[in-house]
């Protein structure tokens, strides 16, 4: 079944937050197999800066990010594996055939060719106005997130009458 999913629900399943969160919209979802999500960019990405000034191009692993965000959808959406975090092990296949730049619309599909345990490999295209931009594969592993001195800190504050003076 195909979902579609707003930026809430994109913010509930990844870790990412600005300005590493590069995935604003995704448009179908086959939890386990497959994914395609739309990045909007613009002029007012924090990178642009510097990349380059004058002729302003979205950095190639910026690209890969975006595309190995969309691809995590696919297993987070999964119940199993909702609260893990996805780490990037190698991307094979690599090519970018054309540059993204403010103003283009990457539309970024994903599938999942093989997955066991906590470790998987995907297959990956962006297009912006139905180009390839950029396409390869990935591998990646789940993990769990650690635990923050801050966190337990918070969750034992919570869980204690708190009296204030």
């Amino acid at each position: 079944m195909d979902h579609l999913l707003d930026i809430e629900a994109i913010r509930a399943l990844l870790p990412h937050r600005y300005p590493m969160l590069l995935i604003d919209r995704v448009l179908e979802l086959q939890p386990g197999h497959r994914v395609v999500a739309l990045k909007n960019v613009t002029i007012n990405e924090p990178f642009f800066d510097g990349h380059f000034p004058g002729m302003a191009v979205m950095p190639g692993v910026l690209i890969l990010e975006s595309m190995a965000q969309a691809a995590g959808l696919i297993v987070h959406n999964l119940p199993e594996h909702r609260n893990k975090i996805t780490l990037m092990g190698g991307v094979d296949r690599c090519r970018f055939m054309k540059p993204v730049v403010p103003g283009d619309t990457m539309i970024i599909e994903a599938s999942l060719k093989e997955f066991r345990g906590s470790v998987g490999k995907t297959r990956m295209a962006a297009r912006v106005e139905g180009t390839v931009v950029a396409r390869c594969e990935m591998l990646f592993k789940l993990i769990d997130p650690p635990v923050s001195t801050l966190e337990s800190v918070l969750e034992k504050l919570m869980s204690e009458e708190i009296k204030v003076v």
